[in-house]
């Protein structure tokens, strides 16, 4: 079915679905930017613990731990049980994730929001080259376009780092941030990878309240494995003083903290939505329009520069995305209408290793 064709199941849905898809466009489209601008916003006020930060990544859990509750209380729709083997690879992914949240953290303290979310792009790629190695998916011809283009696109900003360079921050400061936001990236593709080798391996089925189930979970762990970070680092004891130096007063300073929470939350919730009441395909498409969102609103609200480097790296990275979206919706004949339109909760088939396009979309913009 051709691409056209697979637009075309947009058309039918009901109402309510539409409704569901709205929210969680919106919620896409305003929560992940809005959590990015506020862990700058963070550091560029006063904010300096790396570990409290990322805290506040996973501190929402329970957020998506209630939305599990509606699904729950459909008939016939029970939580998946937990075996050892599951429990032992929730608990690799949320540490995994949790260190992922850490270099993320390192890397906002340095970098521009609207730079580090550019970088922050070169996930797709990775994830591309670890799902190769772990799970045999071919390297198509529109991923390997993808892989060259979001490289060039990091490797532009890299070259005008004299320009982009925070306050107070030194060049050598500038490149950590760097190499910390692109080895965070790098763990991100891991952990796309791994979800995938979960559901394939000990889930065998995906639904949206499976997705749902993983991501409570592995931010559980991931909260629990920070906590203890930001205790034994003694970060919490100096909350209350970088409150009451915080440029914005102490009431900005647990605003900026608890929005940066519930912000994070909002964007995954609404991805979850978007698969739920459309397609992967349309959560990619989002995905990727993320990106230059968080950059526009990076200089409006947060001063971030933007010349004519980051312009070019913004528009290579949209045109990255663009060839992965278009490349997925041409080269996947096993999706039919069907898979487009019905709700992810309708589809409780047997899951094979190429069918996980949607578990990606909902961890790709965690950051």
């Amino acid at each position: 079915m051709g691409s056209y064709g697979r637009w075309q199941v947009l058309y039918r849905k009901h109402a309510i679905d539409w409704v569901v898809l709205f929210l969680g466009s919106i919620a896409m489209l305003v929560g992940f930017p809005a959590s990015r601008i506020l862990s700058r916003l963070y550091y560029e006020d006063g904010g300096t613990s790396i570990w409290l930060l990322a805290w506040t990544a996973v501190a929402g859990w329970p957020l998506t731990a209630l939305a599990l509750l509606p699904f729950f209380m459909k008939r016939g729709t029970v939580p998946t049980r937990l075996t050892w083997g599951l429990l032992m690879a929730y608990t690799v992914l949320g540490l995994l994730t949790a260190v992922d949240n850490l270099l993320y953290s390192w890397a906002y303290c340095y970098l521009p929001a609207s730079t580090a979310s550019l970088i922050s792009a070169s996930s797709l790629p990775f994830t591309a080259i670890f799902a190769y190695f772990l799970l045999g998916k071919k390297v198509t011809a529109s991923i390997f376009n993808a892989i060259g283009i979001i490289t060039a696109a990091a490797a532009i900003l890299a070259l005008d780092s004299s320009s982009d360079m925070p306050l107070g921050v030194s060049s050598k400061q500038y490149a950590l941030g760097f190499l910390l936001d692109v080895a965070g990236s790098a763990l991100h593709g891991l952990i796309f990878t791994l979800s995938e080798l979960i559901f394939v391996k000990y889930l065998g089925r995906e639904s949206t309240h499976v997705i749902l189930e993983q991501q409570a979970m592995v931010s559980i762990v991931g909260f629990a494995f920070t906590t203890i970070g930001v205790i034994a680092s003694g970060d919490y004891a100096v909350i209350t003083l970088e409150a009451d130096a915080f440029t914005l007063g102490s009431f900005g300073y647990y605003m900026v903290l608890v929005w940066s929470t519930i912000t994070l939350q909002v964007g995954i919730l609404g991805s979850v939505a978007v698969m739920y009441s459309a397609s992967a395909v349309l959560a990619g498409v989002l995905n990727a329009v993320v990106v230059p969102v968080t950059s526009i609103g990076a200089v409006l609200f947060v001063n971030d520069s933007i010349d004519g480097f980051k312009i070019v790296s913004l528009l290579l990275t949209g045109w990255g995305f663009g060839s992965y979206i278009y490349g997925g919706l041409n080269e996947a004949p096993s999706v039919t209408p069907a898979d487009l339109s019905e709700p992810l909760y309708k589809n409780m088939v047997n899951v094979s290793v190429s069918d996980h396009d949607e578990i990606e979309n909902v961890h790709q913009n965690h950051h």
